[in-house]
């Protein structure tokens, strides 16, 4: 679920980077350009997204030799292939981490407005936390469809871009506590007709509430993303 880089040329002043072609472009083009027609991505596609990109994350994170935090999760850096399978792309802004017990770093502010951590506003050491608040937030497009910086007014800032996450959570946290669920049938995209599992959208849902929380600590590693969400696979 990350994109193969094939080669680099590093001569004199010619750079170049040679990827891999992935068919079906970037998430937001697919998502988000298609408002009202009937949708480019099902249900489970969107499920199989929301999966694969915690996977790929979860590498960078967890598993690479220098641990790697990619700074800039949002729908134009995930890419799907001909079989919808999703891939993150675009690692300008990475920075790597040391594997020693509680690597941390400090610097300027990356990332894209609308999916920027709170820490990195406040000037906070920098962990892969930063990530899993991007990946919240991303799960809640992939819910809703729509982005979550479009409820924002133009022109207004970062902080009124979380004050809408932060809005957002406080209304999921009071439905996902009740039994009840049609009103999930108000959040999800409508352009799927009602067409989605209950169980997974819900799932989704709280898994991205967890994600955005304020207080980085809270947040869950991408590891226990990719159980909790394999547990709902069909």
């Amino acid at each position: 679920n990350v994109v193969r880089i094939w080669g680099f040329c590093a001569e004199k002043t010619h750079r170049l980077l040679v990827s891999e072609f992935v068919e079906n472009g970037s998430l937001d083009k697919i998502l988000f350009h298609n408002m009202n027609l009937s949708p480019s991505l099902t249900w489970s596609q969107r499920y199989n997204t929301a999966l694969g990109v915690a996977k790929g994350l979860a590498y960078l994170h967890h598993e690479c030799l220098e641990w790697i935090v990619h700074c800039d999760v949002k729908p134009e850096n995930i890419l799907l292939d001909e079989d919808f399978q999703p891939k993150l792309a675009d690692f300008g802004l990475v920075k790597l981490l040391g594997q020693g017990a509680g690597a941390q770093m400090l610097s300027r502010v990356h990332g894209t407005r609308g999916y920027i951590a709170p820490e990195w506003v406040l000037n906070l050491t920098i962990t892969g936390k930063v990530d899993v608040y991007s990946y919240g937030v991303v799960l809640f497009e992939l819910v809703m469809g729509t982005r979550v910086s479009s409820q924002v007014v133009q022109g207004e800032g970062e902080v009124e871009v979380e004050m809408t996450v932060g809005h957002y959570t406080k209304i999921l946290k009071e439905k996902l506590a009740s039994k009840d669920q049609s009103w999930l049938l108000e959040f999800v995209d409508c352009r799927l007709s009602g067409e989605f599992n209950y169980l997974q959208a819900g799932m989704m849902l709280k898994i991205a509430v967890s994600c955005v929380e304020a207080e980085r600590r809270r947040r869950p590693n991408m590891s226990h993303v990719v159980e909790t969400l394999l547990s709902l696979m069909d």
